[in-house]
């Protein structure tokens, strides 16, 4: 089955997973599959006043919605094109007289929007809401509890004169939110910022080798004409040659662990038992937690032990880091990487989790020689372990090879730049800001890279008058989050 927008990709059923989505054309890396508009999206509770409402930028300076003083906005052009969706909840709040939780925004939106157009197919979308998977029947007594607190806020907030849903149906709805919701992240893609309900994304099964990812495009509002505005949308993307009739799949959830733990996170997350290629044959767990080699080969005794003494020092670490103690998380990272080395091998989880911690942190604290060499061990690990072209690697690989391009090390910052380049073309687009302003690096970094080759000197002479000037641009402060993840569990 096929719509119109959607003519590449069907819809079909398939054995112990129940419905996929089939590709009806070729594709090669770096193709958008398909583009989809949110169903409905909210930005979260904690960002509202700092993100737009409708294109989930941050931004410095946003217009508020004058009637319930919650909405913001960039500019008029975001402002009008969220009143069809905003128009029912800007009166909701002004009677309820408070703001509810994002789940809540999220329902009540989708319900409106269900009350316009009728629940059976939305103009593009493959399925309807009424049949998203929600999987109520296999939630917890926890989750029924959060389940019926949602649904008696929701009944205290919809208003009496629109239309009213039963008691099944908003259970439903809130189902179809817990299992089905996506993050929507800012126009950085470093931090996450709402969460939104896409039908047609929803229909993508997983798989922890992929053959496609998904990017969230804020879309541009910038163009003088509006016929050049584009719209915020996801894209799901090839990451690699896919052939008619092959299945896309997405990975809910990120490779860099073992087997067994991804599949207990999907299991709890998303309610189903990952049957993949990489799980039934426990690829690369091997890498993953491995010893070291060579002449002094430790134990695997003494392995497992460094590997649970690494748990304990994360935790440790991570409360440091909450706190701000950066010094602190420097100190522990040490300490740990000192009982990790002569154990533990370079592609073992545990030590690139301390590597990458320890090159984030180190560059805030620009420290950055230290800290390019984290990066780069941490870099080397990955590339044996991810897919080539996954976006997180590539993302990993940009902040590596900015860290040594902070710390003079322009050969290999230079080369690390084109190599994130060339993964996140095909992840992310030509067009994504993060892809334009890791151009922007690479045409920078490759200028100065003739310069050193020419007068290595002269390049350093001007490199230390150019930071005496100006203070060497800083690095974000360490985020305490992961990356956004694919699909939003509500916590």
């Amino acid at each position: 089955m096929t719509r119109g927008g959607m003519e590449s990709v069907e819809v079909f059923t398939t054995e112990g997973k129940g419905r996929g989505l089939k590709a009806q054309k070729e594709f090669l890396p770096g193709d958008v599959i398909f583009a989809e508009p949110a169903y409905a999206a909210v930005v979260f509770d904690s960002l509202t006043h700092v993100v737009c409402h409708t294109c989930f930028k941050r931004q410095e300076r946003l217009h508020r919605c004058g009637q319930c003083k919650f909405a913001y906005y960039c500019d008029r052009t975001c402002q009008r094109d969220a009143w069809l969706n905003h128009k029912n909840e800007c009166s909701a709040i002004k009677k309820h007289g408070k703001v509810p939780t994002e789940n809540i925004r999220l329902a009540a939106r989708i319900l409106w929007r269900i009350e316009r157009e009728g629940s059976g197919l939305s103009e593009n979308c493959l399925v309807s809401i009424d049949d998203l998977q929600n999987h109520v029947e296999s939630f917890d007594e926890e989750e029924k509890k959060d389940l019926r607190i949602d649904v008696e806020s929701f009944l205290e907030f919809w208003p009496a004169q629109s239309q009213q849903f039963g008691m099944q149906y908003i259970s439903h709805i809130f189902g179809v939110i817990n299992c089905n919701a996506f993050t929507l992240s800012d126009q950085r893609g470093l931090q996450a910022v709402g969460v939104g309900i896409f039908p047609n994304l929803c229909q993508a099964n997983h798989d922890c080798w992929p053959n496609c990812t998904v990017i969230f495009n804020n879309g541009n509002h910038e163009a003088v004409r509006s016929m050049f505005h584009t719209q915020m949308r996801i894209e799901l993307r090839a990451l690699s040659k896919i052939s008619p009739g092959d299945e896309l799949t997405v990975s809910y959830v990120d490779f860099l662990n073992v087997s067994e733990e991804r599949r207990k996170q999907l299991k709890k997350q998303y309610y189903f038992d990952c049957t993949c290629e990489h799980c039934k044959k426990k690829i690369k767990d091997d890498l993953m937690l491995a010893g070291k080699e060579g002449d002094n080969k430790p134990s695997a005794e003494m392995v497992k032990e460094v590997i649970q003494f690494s748990k304990d020092m994360l935790e440790k670490i991570n409360k440091a880091r909450l706190e701000g103690s950066y010094h602190e998380v420097v100190k522990l990272c040490r300490e740990c990487l000192k009982k990790q080395e002569p154990v533990l091998g370079d592609t073992n989880i545990y030590l690139l989790r301390i590597l990458s911690i320890a090159s984030e942190v180190l560059s805030y604290l620009q420290m950055f020689e230290e800290a390019a060499e984290y990066a780069k061990r941490m870099v080397d690990g990955y590339m044996k372990i991810y897919h080539p072209n996954n976006a997180q690697l590539g993302m990993a690989v940009m902040r590596a090879g900015v860290t040594h391009w902070h710390a003079g090390l322009i050969e290999v910052g230079h080369s690390m730049i084109c190599k994130a380049y060339a993964i996140l073309l095909i992840t992310h687009g030509p067009s994504h800001p993060i892809t334009k302003d890791l151009e922007v690096m690479r045409v920078q970094t490759e200028m100065e890279l003739r310069m050193f080759q020419q007068n290595e000197f002269m390049y350093y002479k001007m490199r230390e008058a150019a930071l005496k000037n100006q203070k060497i641009q800083v690095m974000p402060e360490p985020s305490n989050e992961a990356p956004p993840s694919l699909f939003h569990k509500k916590e």
